[in-house]
């Protein structure tokens, strides 16, 4: 038999009615049911998810593998089998109540052929939810994680080479609850020879489910603080202290810890307020860093400092400033070249938080009116010997060109 391009991977739980419409996009596939497999693992569903499985398989074009197991209380498990049962040459994670776009594995597989790329990402769309954005501003050959904004879509629904996965033994880690696939994705893209995107096709359709059961919305915050901790932990292992680390640990800081400390802050209890610090605190000790801050907005390092300092008094008034929708006002000083956002406690002698905390980077200061950008270093270093070698001619006594 001949080994297909692609094993799709579905992991299936209480997924009716939705998975009808999931298997039907992998069908409707341009690729072709001879280039492709399914491995479905039913994870102890009681809805009929398993039956209508097993339906598909009898009845698909393309070789249909299906798996039926007690309940492993996350997506993990039925990932890590179905990757275990893969042939292909890559795999691909679809989520069972989520679909593809028609042409989506073909240009996937396409797309790493011609570039030898390991990782191939493919342009999701949001239906009845939202999707994220940034990363789709151009289709890329080829990139890495340090080069544009992948870090920012880390979950599994991607293509990735069978053979790369094998060669450096990843798998998702199903002690983890919620975040398993940040882990999985992150270490692929750290170790990959290579990342593609997809920017012009919508490869993935990423659905809301009517009833609000999506995994990344179960658990208690004990499980989000776990899965920044092992997210950052994989960074740190990776990469030593620096630019490159900072650069990526932006990720675990503003997805994964930072909504702890937002809206939700204000209505927990003392005990609970109390908990989220300590638990934040061994995170922020170790990775929370100058390189780290100077790449968030304003609001968001002003948090995460208060929450760095365990100062939860002063963050309550943070956070109910932003939930009152409020402009914080910018004020500007060196001529316009240095802009504050006054958010609560600036220079507040009591509260002896640093000015910095409230300065905002050109990237944010630029939709201020008033804002002038400082030139780029290099610029100003030239500008500044071209006026010294100015000031020594000018000097008394100081050597002057030689007359034409």
């Amino acid at each position: 038999m001949t080994q297909p391009d692609v094993s799709v991977i579905i992991g299936a739980y209480e997924a009716m009615p939705y998975l009808v419409e999931c298997l039907a996009s992998v069908e409707a596939q341009t690729i072709g049911p001879g280039r492709l497999e399914v491995i479905a693992v039913d994870d102890g569903s009681t809805d009929g998810t398993g039956e209508c499985l097993e339906e598909f398989a009898a009845r698909a074009p393309m070789a249909v593998t299906v798996i039926r197991q007690e309940n492993s209380g996350g997506p993990s498990g039925p990932r890590n089998v179905g990757l275990g049962k893969a042939a292909g040459r890559y795999v691909f994670f679809l989520d069972a109540d989520d679909r593809l776009g028609p042409e989506a594995l073909e240009r996937m597989v396409a797309m790493a052929d011609r570039n030898g790329t390991d990782v191939v990402l493919g342009r999701v769309e949001g239906v009845n939810r939202t999707a994220p954005k940034s990363m789709w501003g151009r289709t890329l050959d080829r990139t890495d994680v340090f080069s544009s904004n992948i870090k920012f879509t880390l979950s599994a629904q991607k293509l990735f080479r069978r053979e790369f996965l094998e060669r450096h033994g990843i798998r998702f880690d199903e002690s983890l609850w919620t975040g398993e696939d940040a882990l999985f994705t992150m270490e692929a893209y750290l170790r990959a020879d290579g990342v593609s995107v997809i920017a012009d096709y919508t490869c993935y359709y990423l659905v809301g489910r009517e009833d609000g059961k999506h995994v990344t919305k179960t658990g208690g915050y004990v499980r989000r603080f776990d899965s920044a901790r092992a997210l950052m932990k994989l960074i740190a292992d990776f990469l030593p202290p620096g630019e490159r680390r900072d650069q990526l640990m932006v990720r675990p800081f503003l997805v994964t810890l930072l909504p702890q400390f937002g809206p939700k802050f204000l209505k927990d209890g003392e005990e609970v307020r109390r908990h989220k610090l300590e638990l934040a605190k061994p995170l922020t000790d170790g990775y929370w860093t100058e390189g780290v801050a100077r790449r968030l907005k304003v609001e968001e390092r002003l948090r995460l400092h208060l929450v760095a300092e365990g100062r939860a008094d002063l963050l309550v008034d943070v956070l109910k400033f932003l939930k009152a929708k409020k402009q914080a006002p910018a004020l500007l000083e060196n001529k316009g070249r240095r802009l504050y956002l006054v958010y609560p406690h600036f220079r507040d002698a009591a509260a002896g938080l640093p000015d910095s905390l409230y300065l905002a980077e050109p990237r944010e200061a630029r939709a201020f009116e008033g804002y002038r950008e400082p030139a780029p270093t290099f610029f100003r270093r030239a500008v500044r010997k071209a006026r010294r070698i100015v000031r020594g001619v000018r000097r008394p006594g100081g050597k002057r060109p030689a007359a034409a």
